[in-house]
């Protein structure tokens, strides 16, 4: 082992090679199109340097010429870059208390497979539940199959306490230590057909991977003076109540992977028992269950249509809802000055009920004195961003940085 007064070890040249085929590929990704010489002044490589890692990148698959484009100045025209549309792509599976959502993206991110089953998860043991989204991620490895799409890899989204392959805690499915990634591997293996070559399996945080997917596929937008939203605080309203936060662009765990929960956050000490095992947490007021029972409606659909008739027992149940979420995001807005708090899952279609109150709670108690209903700080998040198109992106970013293992 080296000591500290050692010098950092050198790359060698197949190093070097690795990490500048990546760095290439990564440029064209995060441009969408773009040439070679365009290329060559962002990454400060020769021309030749960059053509011949270009060439390396298009022989694997990984990228595609489309046509010419001029600039405008003297020299010949330039052959415009893509990454390409058939090939290595990425797989997220969404495994929700109520429903299984799994979307294959290719190398732009674009959602290429999409298929979305509504499944009561809750009154059923993991090792079946894992088994029913595995037969519908075999459904949709054969149509991508069929697009020319060759998923590299598959990023479950959980709910709960998840790191290192385990569902540590999910209440509102009653999962306690559960092996969720060997769980799942094994049953697309079973699920697929024979000889078909087994996919690494690698889980997080439903809410986690939402909040990357609103950052990378997102309209978040500028934000006044503050310029792009960079830092903000997602919250996905579901059967339970998930949260994460997104500082300068990257996600923040915590020591442990458990940040951003704030469904658990408790906003009534002495309010209803929680499935979590504490009591008045947010999810017992602003979860999709008990907003519901508070309305007296069967559905979501039903709960908009009531509120749009304006009847008075909806009306109070989002308001309820909404207060109480403003409470919770307050506190979380006080500790971590973020730009913007993004509603998902179900909160996007109550807005128009939801908001004012939490608006209203947020503008009293935020201790800055900058939150303000006009201002628009609070906001739904985009149709285009979904924990599954984000599971799907992750598994993308290793392609990205790897093209050699996961080319050709």
């Amino acid at each position: 082992m080296n000591s500290p007064k050692d010098p950092e070890p050198k790359a060698d040249k197949a190093g070097v090679r690795r990490h500048n085929l990546s760095l290439v590929l990564r440029t064209v990704h995060e441009a969408g199109e773009t040439t070679r010489a365009a290329v060559a002044a962002r990454v400060g490589l020769t021309r030749a340097a960059v053509s011949s890692l270009v060439e390396q990148l298009l022989e694997r698959g990984l990228l595609v010429e489309s046509g010419k484009t001029f600039s405008g100045q003297a020299g010949r025209p330039g052959t415009v870059l893509k990454p390409a549309p058939t090939g290595p792509a990425g797989l997220g599976v969404e495994l929700n208390v109520d429903y299984v959502s799994v979307c294959v993206a290719d190398l732009t991110g674009a959602d290429r497979v999409r298929r979305t089953l509504a499944l009561d998860n809750r009154a059923l043991a993991p090792v079946e539940v894992l088994r029913r989204a595995a037969a519908v991620t075999a459904e949709v490895l054969a149509e991508a199959a069929r697009q020319d799409l060759r998923p590299t890899g598959v990023r479950l989204a959980l709910p709960g306490l998840v790191s290192g392959g385990t569902v540590h805690q999910a209440p509102n499915l009653g999962w306690n230590r559960v092996d969720a990634d060997a769980l799942f591997a094994r049953a697309l293996v079973a699920a697929r057909p024979a000889g078909a070559p087994a996919l690494p399996v690698a889980s997080d945080n439903e809410a986690n991977v939402a909040a990357l997917a609103e950052l990378w596929f997102g309209h978040l937008g500028d934000l006044g003076d503050q310029g792009g939203v960079r830092s903000f605080l997602h919250v996905t309203g579901e059967i339970g109540v998930g949260g994460a936060i997104v500082l300068d662009g990257e996600l923040l765990r915590g020591a442990h992977g458990f940040a951003g929960e704030i469904g658990h956050v408790t906003v009534v000490p002495d309010g209803p028992r929680c499935r979590c095992g504490s009591s008045g947490c947010l999810e017992r007021y602003a979860g999709q269950t008990a907003l519901l029972r508070s309305a007296g409606a069967r559905d979501v659909d039903g709960l908009v249509r009531r509120a749009r008739d304006r009847e008075p027992r909806a009306l109070a149940a989002l308001d309820e809802a909404g207060r109480m979420l403003g409470v919770a995001l307050a506190g979380a807005v006080n500790l971590l000055d973020p730009q913007a708090v993004v509603l998902g899952g179900i909160y996007p279609r109550l807005m128009a009920w939801l908001a004012p109150a939490a608006d209203a709670e947020l503008a009293r108690r935020v201790v800055s004195g900058l939150w303000a209903p006009a201002k628009g700080r609070l906001r739904a998040a985009s149709s285009t961003a979904d924990a599954a198109r984000g599971a799907a992106a992750l598994v993308l970013r290793d392609v990205l940085a790897d093209p050699l293992t996961y080319g050709g």
